[in-house]
């Protein structure tokens, strides 16, 4: 890691520290006023926070396999929380255990494996097919190999269920690993997807998994930051006087003043941070975080819907006093493909 990494990193982590110390000294004030209700939701997501960036920063070091393989392991453990609260028939355990063994880990060879080396034997860039695979070819073959089964009940519920399933859980949270295989530092007016023909032909055979820059670290920790502090950043706004809530049925605590305030208060944040990102403009950083922030609140409320119609409060408990691992990072998979695009799109730019 250069020194900008660390700098960044001792920030990230100062805003933790600080933001534990404030919830501590609040929760001694409760009888003056303070809501207990809110400091025990911002005491979750702080703990949940402490084993996300640290995580993260920990298997950043020993490079960007282990950070692949990480967010593999949440892919296959937000999965489970998902498929768990979901119809589902007998017949379908055959179809679960080809996702969970075959296409899930296929998704993320695909994400960690090393462009240069995979296009000087293929021809083409593994973006061509991670980006297409889930989306494109196994929805299409899903709903037949399920149909084959033999179980027509609820089968259009259930081909659905597993579709929107594998898209937020393992298609779009793929995208935050890949971050770190993105040439931010290079990339001018190159195709999108492809490598200069040169890089194929003298690096002859590069290594399986590619060497992560310490400036895509930096942009999946900027993509993190924001993506989380603006979900706090709604919630907080949700709480003024003047109270539009968005969708009362799915949500309560969510106000079109707290989107509002939080989308703005998330382009702040960006433009804050924009010296540590690899964006040429501040405005790009600024912008990218107001949408990613707008994104992330979309994923909030279409993983509350799911819960309210299954008559549930959460999806799981791996993360202790909250109700799951998808609760907290439901955000961060409708945003990460977004982000993912629109940084190409502002670098190329």
């Amino acid at each position: 890691m250069d020194n900008l990494t660390i700098c960044f990193l001792v920030g990230v982590l100062f805003l933790l520290i600080l933001a534990s110390s404030v919830v501590r000294c609040l929760r001694r004030y409760e009888d003056y006023g303070v809501d207990p209700a809110i400091l025990s939701s911002f005491r979750t997501r702080i703990r949940a926070w402490w084993i996300l960036f640290g995580s993260i920063a920990c298997v950043f070091m020993l490079g960007s396999f282990a950070t692949v393989l990480l967010f593999f392991v949440i892919s296959v453990s937000v999965l489970r929380e998902y498929i768990t609260l979901t119809p589902k028939s007998p017949v379908d355990h055959q179809t679960l255990f080809w996702i969970y063994v075959f296409l899930t880990p296929l998704q993320f060879v695909l994400i960690g494996i090393n462009p240069a080396w995979f296009m000087s034997f293929t021809g083409i860039s593994p973006y061509q097919l991670f980006s297409v695979l889930l989306p494109g070819y196994v929805f299409l073959v899903l709903p037949g190999f399920m149909a084959v089964s033999g179980d027509p009940k609820r089968f259009l519920e259930r081909t659905a269920k597993l579709q929107l399933g594998l898209m937020v859980c393992v298609y779009s949270l793929s995208y935050v690993p890949a971050i770190l295989t993105m040439d931010v530092s290079t990339v001018s007016g190159d195709s999108l997807i492809e490598l200069p023909s040169e890089a194929v032909t003298t690096l002859m055979l590069p290594d399986y998994f590619p060497s992560a820059d310490s400036v895509n670290f930096r942009l999946l920790f900027f993509f993190v930051v924001v993506v989380q502090f603006g979900d706090v950043f709604q919630y907080l706004w949700s709480q003024v006087p003047v109270r539009h809530v968005v969708a009362p049925r799915i949500n309560s605590n969510r106000t079109w003043e707290g989107v509002f305030l939080g989308v703005i208060s998330s382009g702040l944040l960006g433009v804050a941070i924009w010296y540590f990102t690899p964006f040429s403009q501040w405005w790009h950083a600024g912008l990218i975080a107001m949408i990613v922030s707008f994104i992330g609140f979309c994923g909030s409320m279409t993983m509350s819907a799911i819960k309210r119609d299954r008559g549930v409060s959460g999806y799981g408990t791996l993360i202790q006093g909250h109700n799951g691992m998808l609760d907290r990072i439901d955000s961060l998979c409708f945003a990460a493909p977004v982000f993912y695009h629109l940084t190409w799109l502002f670098i190329k730019a």
